[in-house]
């Protein structure tokens, strides 16, 4: 079942998605493989903790975050990724590594790969390892509001 505050934030917004459950996956590019999605066409989030405060990074399955690329490019003093129980008290109604790519959602500000931008959807995991969600990259980009990195 995907993410309830998910849903509801999209269809108090109007939004039209996709959902395609699957069997259930561990990492973001078996995720893709499952969806039918190319992997550079996936969405994953990674939650980094910048000067002690939590940011979302979204990107491609198929890339990884470069940190000090990131770091600079935010203009951090110390940047590292959340632990386990951050991502938890964070996303407490997710499944760990499974968070949709709405930061918005959970009070954090989101960065985007401009990789993601290249495409008219967005594919991403809906808050738990088996639903995946699919709506347009520029419905996405209207709701969250990402800053585009370099990262």
């Amino acid at each position: 079942m995907i993410n309830q505050k998910l849903r509801d934030f999209l269809d108090s917004n109007a939004v039209k998605y996709e959902v395609e459950v699957h069997e259930p996956t561990i990492d973001a590019s078996r995720t893709a493989q499952a969806a039918h999605v190319p992997g550079r066409e996936f969405a994953k989030t990674v939650i980094v903790k910048a000067d002690g405060k939590l940011f979302m990074t979204v990107l491609p399955s198929t890339d990884q975050v470069h940190l000090d690329q990131l770091k600079q490019s935010m203009g951090a003093r110390q940047l590292e990724l959340a632990d386990e129980d951050e991502l938890h008290a964070a996303f407490p109604d997710c499944e760990t590594g499974a968070m949709p790519p709405f930061g918005n959602l959970y009070n954090m500000d989101v960065f985007v790969s401009e990789h993601l931008r290249e495409d008219d959807h967005i594919v991403f995991n809906a808050g738990n390892h088996s639903d995946v969600m699919r709506m347009s990259y520029q419905d996405y980009d209207r709701l969250v509001h990402p800053q585009v990195l370099h990262f």
